[in-house]
């Protein structure tokens, strides 16, 4: 398996193709009741957290996130993939997430790619406490800066070091 700052393909190998190298990647941090969403800037060196969407029916959640890529003229989708911290196993919720992932490519017409999002909640939910948000406060921010921690690190995993 691929190590935890690698995009992780159908296969588990790395699968940075997928996706343009240039233009906004939406990011999606699926749950079974809320996406987080995140979007890179146009040049993918940078991960904005955007908002928390509540899942509320396949046609409206369909319209919503067709309308999210739309509006910001999003190349392509990173969906987090939850992976089994120490074995690095793909268990059920993975599968959820893949099937979400392909779901939301046929939606909007955009490639997808996966990445591995091991640890993102409990550091965004680190981040939150530091920064003294309430429980509150903190479950409002949660899933969107999770999304944001994903798509930042798969923007990472993928950025060419630089010429010397």
């Amino acid at each position: 398996m691929s190590d935890s700052c690698d995009p992780v393909g159908e296969t588990g190998k790395r699968a940075t193709a997928a996706v343009p190298e240039a233009g906004r990647l939406l990011g999606l941090d699926y749950g079974t009741h809320r996406v987080g969403t995140a979007i890179s800037t146009y040049e993918q060196n940078m991960a904005s957290p955007l908002e928390n969407y509540t899942l509320r029916s396949d046609r409206l959640d369909a319209d919503w996130l067709a309308q999210l890529a739309i509006d910001y003229r999003a190349v392509g989708l990173v969906v987090g993939l939850p992976i089994h911290l120490r074995s690095g196993d793909e268990g059920g919720k993975a599968h959820e997430a893949r099937d979400f992932g392909e779901w939301a490519s046929a939606v909007t017409g955009l490639p997808v790619v996966f990445h591995d999002e091991r640890m993102t909640t409990a550091s965004a939910e680190l981040l939150l406490m530091d920064a003294g948000f309430t429980k509150k406060q903190r479950k409002a921010r949660l899933d969107k800066l999770a999304a944001q921690i994903m798509l930042q690190s798969f923007l990472d995993a993928r950025a060419k070091p630089p010429a010397e």
